[in-house]
């Protein structure tokens, strides 16, 4: 069977999809400087089909990947990925309301490919994909985990993203955030509880303690209400994981656009890795599947998809160092 001719089917499990608890729980790798700086939407918006009839982007198998697998792994052919629905564009419900699509199916659909393993997507609540994986019923979870030094005790890590935090803005507002002093005076909304958050409020002390303007925050448990309010003007800014953000501005770029980024586990780097139980030999094999689609320009491909290059990395890294708790 081809690579074009593999099949990707959901099965629920577990629990129904919760919404994905992006700023909590979002890993990342090391960031590049322009990450760090910012840059700007691409200026054509994106157009993406949430129809349940993907027209993925396959990659081809790579012998040197494959041959990292423990010896019997994978004997039906099927790698079983725990997903988590909810969170446009990472992964949510196509048209049809039970076809779980999006940047890291698409992205597990390559790794996958690299294996030479069909795949077969688990949609589980974010708080289940540890029992998930530590019983077996999934094989890894590709689902925006960050590496952290905890975690580490339990699971091994191949990493594929970097956790990035955006900086949505008007489209024509003409901001450009990298630092504390770039938001001093603005007012800008985030979600409560959230790292981004932390930092806002980290971010905001410093300039308190500089003598600038402070920030105002204001507080948005729903994501919709603040594109609300940034395109009344009620807010200047919005700081939350870049995935949504950059999504906004790729779709609406006259609308919206990214003023800069942050990186998730600031003044830290933070990574986002497939994710497998620790000592069982896959986390290599995942690291060299990430390598090759990298290497063949696919993931690329997938990242332009979606919106989502700012957060590309050159090379996977095996059990980075993780943020600690």
């Amino acid at each position: 069977m081809t690579a074009h001719l593999r099949r990707s089917t959901v099965a629920l499990s577990l629990a129904t999809a919760a919404l994905l608890a992006l700023g909590a729980c979002s890993n990342s790798a090391e960031i590049e400087e322009e990450a760090r700086t910012g840059a700007a939407a691409d200026s054509s918006a994106i157009s993406v089909n949430t129809s349940p009839d993907q027209d993925r982007i396959h990659s081809t198998v790579d012998p040197a990947a494959v041959a990292l697998l423990p010896a019997g792994a994978f004997d039906d052919g099927v790698l079983r990925v725990s997903v988590t629905q909810g969170a446009v564009p990472l992964a949510f419900y196509a048209d049809d309301n039970s076809t779980v699509i999006g940047s890291e199916t698409d992205l597990a659909t390559l790794f996958g490919d690299a294996l030479g393993l069909d795949v077969e997507f688990v949609v589980n609540d974010w708080s289940n994909w540890p029992l998930s994986v530590q019983s077996g019923d999934v094989d890894a979870v590709i689902s925006n985990v960050t590496v952290t030094e905890e975690r580490k005790q339990l699971y091994d890590f191949a990493t594929y993203r970097s956790d990035v935090l955006g900086w949505l803005v008007g489209a024509d507002s003409g901001l450009q955030i990298s630092s504390a002093p770039d938001i001093a005076g603005l007012t800008v909304g985030v979600a409560s509880g959230t790292n981004q958050e932390q930092i806002l409020l980290a971010w905001n002390q410093e300039n308190v303690d500089a003598g600038l303007a402070p920030v105002t925050i204001d507080y948005y448990p729903k994501y919709d209400d603040a594109i609300l309010a940034l395109q009344s003007g009620r807010l200047d800014a919005y700081v939350g994981p870049n995935p949504t953000a950059a999504y906004s501005a790729a779709t609406a770029p006259q609308d919206f656009t990214i003023a800069g980024t942050t990186s998730g586990g600031w003044p830290a780097t933070a990574d986002i890795a497939v994710t497998t139980v620790k000592g069982n030999g896959y986390a290599a094999a995942f690291q060299a599947a990430v390598d090759h689609v990298i290497a063949d320009g696919t993931y690329a491909q997938v990242l332009d998809r979606w919106g989502l290059s700012a957060e590309a990395v050159d090379s996977s890294q095996l059990n980075p160092p993780g943020l600690s708790a």
